[in-house]
């Protein structure tokens, strides 16, 4: 049967050009994996930045545990005061925040403002 197999085909052990091919399946593979995996991933990361340094006093939220609550005080430090329906008060870190429901807070300075006449 092996007079049916070219000696050429038989013997070949690939050689430089297997190795360009898998390239030429590689570099399109991994640009798709950017485009529908790690670019929207970067963008949702960017989004809950601004939201997280957005929240204000007044702001109802939702954490990632599924409370709701609103916002009593933001500290600086990187945590906030949220107060729930029944005057219970919890502390959370602001990366726990999953959503605003409700933007009730002024801009930043302002709350600033009005924080410093108190």
């Amino acid at each position: 049967m092996s007079f049916l197999i070219g000696d050429a085909y038989a013997q070949s052990s690939g050689g430089l050009g297997g190795g360009f091919d898998i390239l030429i399946l590689i570099l399109p593979m991994l640009a798709i994996m950017y485009f529908l995996v790690i670019r929207p991933q970067q963008k949702r990361q960017r989004e809950h930045k601004n939201l997280v340094e957005s929240l204000g006093r007044g702001d109802r939220i939702v954490t990632q545990g599924g409370l709701l609550g609103t916002v009593a005080k933001v500290y600086d430090d990187g945590h906030l005061d949220v107060e729930f329906e029944d005057g219970t008060k919890l502390q959370f870190v602001k990366e726990s925040v999953a959503s605003v429901v409700e933007k009730k807070s002024k801009p930043k300075a302002a709350n600033d403002k009005a924080d410093a006449k108190k």
